[in-house]
């Protein structure tokens, strides 16, 4: 399988000036087990997991927890671990990044224009609720044992208009910059350090659709399925400005859904 773009661009690479581990590899330097440990390190420091699970133990060891008496998600404590987890993550690849001579600005938005990967975005946002209605759709008429959630308990945190804002700022920010963002990194450390882009969007898609499991194993299967596509759309462009959009819109129409329509 081949992620770069021939027809537009017939060397791919990033070029040596913005990326010197990845020039570096592009010329056959075969990465050492020690460089293979510390991007396998970085990967799971940045999986989002390790950096929720320490926000979330710390805001319930102070007695904060993510649910209330009745069961349900505080839409509070989401905002807030959502939004300072974003924080964490993008101070962490940075960190990474500049300790390994690696520029932000030439791993997340290459070298195409920003303008014209804005508008290869927008339509993008519907290609990305097809294949998710798509998906959905499949499961529920040949596999609808995987429904294992009857009502997605993030639904129930829309309640009040102010609610719906809260949820909106969240799903653009923590939900479609800080995702591909990180996904961007995770890519680039495969691709360069731990076998491959083939084998970082699996692994990196398994991984986002299991972080979906609390909305149903359909869910995550249909999320785990979009984070692949949202991966190769970032391995042919070298910009996350596309995926962002896309990722972006594509969660606003699902709130938009859920006010039009109800659960």
């Amino acid at each position: 399988m081949r992620f770069d773009d021939e027809s537009r661009d017939p060397d791919p690479r990033p070029p040596a000036s913005d990326d010197a581990p990845a020039s570096a590899a592009s010329h056959g330097a075969r990465p050492s087990l020690v460089q293979r440990l510390v991007a396998l390190l970085e990967v799971l420091l940045c999986s989002d997991y390790a950096t929720q699970a320490a926000l979330g133990a710390t805001f319930t060891a102070l007695g904060y927890g993510p649910y209330g008496a009745n069961g349900e998600l505080h839409l509070g404590f989401v905002v807030t671990v959502s939004l300072l987890d974003t924080a964490c993550l993008v101070g962490l690849m940075l960190f990474f990044l500049h300790a390994h001579g690696e520029r932000p600005r030439g791993l997340f938005l290459g070298s195409r224009p920003v303008s014209r990967e804005a508008s290869l975005g927008l339509p993008l946002v519907l290609v990305a609720l097809g294949i998710g209605i798509a998906l959905l759709a499949t499961i529920q008429r040949y596999a609808p044992w995987l429904h294992t959630v009857e009502h997605n308990p993030l639904q129930a945190l829309i309640r009040t208009p102010r609610d719906t804002w809260l949820f909106a700022v969240v799903v653009v920010i923590a939900g479609g910059v800080r995702e591909e963002l990180q996904r961007a990194f995770l890519l680039r450390r495969f691709e360069v350090w731990l076998g491959g882009a083939t084998v970082g969007v699996v692994v990196a898609s398994i991984a986002f659709g299991a972080g979906h499991l609390l909305q149903g194993a359909d869910a995550a299967i249909a999320t785990g399925a979009l984070g692949a596509f949202w991966g190769i759309v970032y391995l042919r462009r070298r910009s996350v400005i596309a995926p962002v959009i896309s990722h972006s819109g594509f969660n606003l129409l699902q709130i938009a859904q859920f006010l039009a329509t109800g659960p």
